[in-house]
């Protein structure tokens, strides 16, 4: 007999805004993730992963701070790499240079290890779970797998990670179930934050002003 099946709730945040250097969270970092993980507290959370990097730590530290029970997990494969390197072939000809020149500008390590991780994210964090229970678990990490991982979800091709921007402590939310597919319920929600905390993480020019952020 076939093991039970349920569904499972992923829970995706990038980290706080980070300081220059990267090395900690500013004061509007450490404000987000207090905010995001009050917006996360009634969430039936059983575990909150988390990337290696100090900002993605500090971020999930901070969100467990708001919760009962639940302590923050380390884990490589929700870190901060790129999760596929496209040939050529596989990307628009109108914009395959300009991207293909991006990602040659990122750290060879970066590169050489990223997809290997970014298949380890797959198999560790989406499809339905084992059991009776449906599972609710977040991941703190960062822009690049919240794209890939929303890209997964939706059948996308694989280059198509890039160009999904995630706000800082922004919230986005996969339901696997057990008989359809994969459900993005919420994408890049920044509900739980003032207008001045919601932008953070974006490049300028993708900011849409709204009437209601003051």
């Amino acid at each position: 007999m076939p093991a039970a099946a349920a569904d499972r709730y992923l829970y995706l945040a990038r980290h706080g805004e980070a300081t220059p250097d990267e090395s900690r969270l500013t004061d509007n970092g450490r404000r987000q993730a207090l905010l995001l993980g009050e917006r996360l507290r009634h969430v039936p959370l059983t575990a909150v992963h988390h990337g290696p990097l100090p900002r993605a730590a500090q971020t999930a530290r901070l969100i467990c701070d708001q919760l009962d029970g639940v302590h923050p997990q380390p884990s490589e494969p929700a870190g901060d790499y790129l999760p596929h390197l496209p040939e050529r072939e596989e990307l628009p000809v109108e914009w395959a240079d300009t991207m293909l020149a991006r990602l040659s500008g990122f750290p060879a390590e970066e590169r050489e290890c990223g997809p290997g991780l970014a298949r380890e994210a797959l198999a560790r964090f989406t499809g339905p779970v084992e059991g009776d229970e449906p599972r609710h678990e977040l991941v703190v990490t960062h822009n690049f797998l919240i794209g890939w991982l929303v890209r997964d979800a939706l059948d996308a091709p694989e280059w198509r990670w890039m160009g999904l921007h995630q706000a800082n402590a922004a919230l986005t939310v996969i339901r696997y179930a057990t008989d359809r597919p994969a459900s993005v319920l919420l994408f890049n929600d920044t509900g739980h934050l003032p207008g001045e905390l919601r932008w953070t993480g974006f490049p300028p020019e993708l900011r849409v002003p709204l009437s209601d952020e003051g």
